[in-house]
């Protein structure tokens, strides 16, 4: 949010602004709280266009097409005002993801889900239509998914449902892809139109891909009037479903009552906003909103937050998407930003009661390494483990037992489970952690943990080798009896059922297992062979490969914005996608057997931090360009397990030593010197940095 600027009003009706959501060409979008303490999206007509009658005319038609919608299935309308200078009008504030951010964050719901989203968007489509209207503009981005269902918003387009176009054919106010044939072509629109967009946002739900796509909006358009529609990746039963939806001749379309008992879901799929990744994600975004309307209040006179500080406190590590009726995507905060500020630069974390405190400019000495918070504590392994597994007050660590959490205020171990200590373990929602358990013979089990108690949750019999990645809605794994037969499984865990086993493709080794990463529909695997292969998440297939990036070592990719970033021969930024490259840096140290090339890299923000030989450098993620390098203090080569970043320093394993820089400059703080040249493993959380070492782990404080 940005805060109020010149020509900004401090009070609209009964609410007084608070700051900037968004703003368009067409107004502007303002936190607004009322004195009750209700927050609420307020969106007001810029004032040189209340003088233009087509505006003026079009906001009054916003406002009396929303306040005339009061079912459940739509944002309600607050309050409005349609006269004088400053039209307004006041929505309710609605916490939780559009349904274009769930299914890039999440991957397409199941078909129990679409089911329960079709019933839905239906019956309010129908309590629109009741009212005389026609939405007109029902896409993805102008439908938030909050904890009691789905909520349709925008009636900036609406009309009523015998008005025809205002513009010429061609020039209409409609998303490509989601407008029926005659609303493209520019004729009557009715209820059938709707019910077309339905349709088109149902195959986005369900599979992740438009119905109708193509190079241009031309395009895609001569698809929407003479194509056919693109229904892979749906069910059978969700084909038959969906289909008449976007028949070309309106006549032929079902109406919503129909749809809607068409769509009659099962009992519980109601729970794919109640239970699970996506609902974890919109509870955390109304509990944001809650402290939002709590502790936002400004005095008059003081200075409205930052944006910075107020997409902290909604996103809390996450987007964040606080939407409401009546102009969708022009309050809607993504990680570009709602509004006109700066791209964030780095991860600003929400403060946590077990953080640590930072170290202030005159608590430590430059060159001096500050004495441990804790440690080291004895966490033995006979291989090298993964890396330190912060958890909020915990860190897990593999040990000689199985799988062990120590406090991370003090180090001491408040719980161990009998595991297999080389199968690794991820993190799930809901406070849980997968990882092998023990079971006869060499491999283990699937074993799901509280992480706060380290209790039995649920498990199965199936065999793990090694845990690879979750993306929330399933747990990657390797299972197998021997190296020449392992496969790698994607384990659904609404259903607790494997999605699907494909054979491993890339080269893994005894000692050193693939490392992987799953984001938006891809798992991302690099291998002992070199090779980067991703699969799709859905199905199992491949969908793209890179040769060669770094023989006889995994490194760990990393996933931002859509975007994959590899280390090796080439630091390498891909798209997620389809593996198109984006950006690449050749290494300058050679690759040898085990060594060279460059680090796995590490994501900060819009900073990617890697280390090539003895020199450590600071990218851009978006286009590679550098902003530092510097050697490491005795020109030792850095460990080639990523670093780790937390506060203002960037941490990087090499040799004996470990040696913390500025991460804005890369100038060195201090290096930190242990017995015996060994494998670093690292990781940072809550103003900490985990240090594993020698089968030692120690926590080190933070500036």
């Amino acid at each position: 949010m940005n805060p109020l600027g010149t020509g900004d009003p401090l009070r609209l009706g009964p609410y007084r602004l608070l700051g900037v959501l968004g703003e368009g060409g067409m107004g502007k979008v303002y936190l607004g709280r009322d004195g009750a303490g209700r927050t609420s999206a307020v969106k007001v007509l810029r004032p040189e266009l209340a003088h233009d009658a087509h505006m003026a005319q079009r906001f009054v038609r916003e406002a009396q097409a929303a306040r005339a919608v009061t079912g459940p299935g739509v944002a309600r309308v607050l309050g409005a005002w349609t006269e004088g200078g400053r039209p307004w009008i006041a929505t309710e504030f609605l916490a939780g993801p559009t349904l274009d951010e769930a299914v890039e964050r999440h991957g397409p719901l199941g078909e129990p889900a679409v089911r329960a989203l079709g019933a839905a968007l239906a019956r309010t489509l129908r309590d629109i239509h009741a009212t005389g209207l026609v939405h007109r503009d029902l896409k993805p981005s102008n439908i938030v998914l909050t904890s009691q269902g789905p909520r349709v918003i925008d009636f900036g387009i609406a009309r009523p449902e015998h008005g025809l176009t205002l513009t010429t054919t061609g020039a209409i106010p409609v998303t490509p892809g989601y407008g029926a044939p005659e609303q493209t072509l520019g004729q009557r629109v009715g209820p059938p139109g709707d019910v077309f967009s339905l349709g088109a946002v149902l195959v986005y739900a369900a599979s992740g891909r438009r119905a109708y796509d193509g190079a241009h909006v031309a395009a895609v358009q001569y698809q929407v009037v003479h194509g056919e529609p693109d229904l892979t990746g749906l069910t059978p039963a969700l084909h038959a479903l969906v289909a008449p939806c976007l028949a070309k001749d309106p006549a032929q379309r079902p109406v919503p009552d129909a749809v809607a008992a068409a769509f009659a879901p099962p009992k519980g799929a109601e729970r794919a906003w109640r239970r699970g990744p996506l609902a974890d994600a919109i509870a955390e975004r109304e509990r944001a909103a809650r402290r939002l309307a709590t502790h936002t209040g400004v005095p008059d006179g003081a200075p409205a937050p930052s944006r910075r500080r107020f997409v902290a406190g909604l996103a809390a590590g996450g987007t964040a998407a606080l939407a409401a009726a009546g102009g969708g995507a022009w309050w809607l905060l993504r990680e570009d930003g709602g509004g006109k500020g700066p791209r964030e630069k780095e991860d600003t974390p929400v403060p946590r009661p077990w953080d640590a405190k930072r170290l202030t400019a005159d608590g430590y000495r430059e060159g001096e390494a500050p004495q441990p918070l804790w440690g080291p504590v004895d966490v033995a392994i006979l291989a090298p483990p993964p890396l330190p597994l912060p958890d909020r007050d915990l860190v897990l660590m593999p040990d000689s037992d199985g799988l062990a959490a120590f406090r991370v205020a003090d180090g001491q171990r408040r719980w161990g489970v009998e595991s297999q200590p080389r199968s690794g373990s991820v993190l799930l929602p809901g406070g849980l952690v997968a990882t092998g358990g023990k079971a006869p013979g060499a491999q283990g089990r699937l074993l799901v943990l509280d992480s706060a108690t380290g209790r039995e949750k649920w498990s199965d019999d199936i065999r793990v080798i090694a845990v690879i990645a979750t993306d929330g809605t399933a747990v990657y794994f390797t299972t197998g009896r021997t190296s020449d037969q392992e496969e790698i499984v994607a384990f659904d865990l609404s259903s607790r059922s494997v999605r699907w086993s494909v054979r491993m493709p890339v080269k893994t080794y005894s000692q050193d297992s693939a490392r992987g990463v799953a984001a938006d529909g891809r798992l991302v695997l690099s291998g002992f062979d070199g090779d980067v292969v991703a699969l799709d998440t859905r199905t199992g297939r491949q969908a793209w490969r890179l040769a060669g990036q770094r023989p006889r070592r995994a490194l760990a990719p990393a996933v931002s914005g859509g975007v994959v970033h590899l280390g090796g021969r080439t630091l390498t930024a891909l798209r997620l996608t389809d593996g198109k490259e984006l950006w690449s840096v050749a290494a300058e140290t050679p690759v040898n057997v085990g060594y060279g090339g460059w680090s796995s890299p590490v994501l900060d923000g819009d900073a990617l931090y890697a280390s090539d030989g003895d020199q450590v450098t600071r990218r851009n993620r978006h286009d590679g360009s550098l902003d530092w390098a510097r050697r490491l203090p005795g020109g030792a080569n850095a460990e080639l397990g990523p670093a780790a970043v937390q506060g203002g320093s960037v941490w990087v394993g090499h040799g004996k030593s470990v040696s913390a820089l500025h991460k804005d400059t890369g100038d060195p703080a201090w290096t930190w010197t242990r017995d015996g040249i060994a494998e670093w493993k690292l990781a940072g959380a809550g103003n900490r940095i985990f240090l594993w070492h020698q089968n030692r782990l120690t926590a080190m404080p933070v500036f």
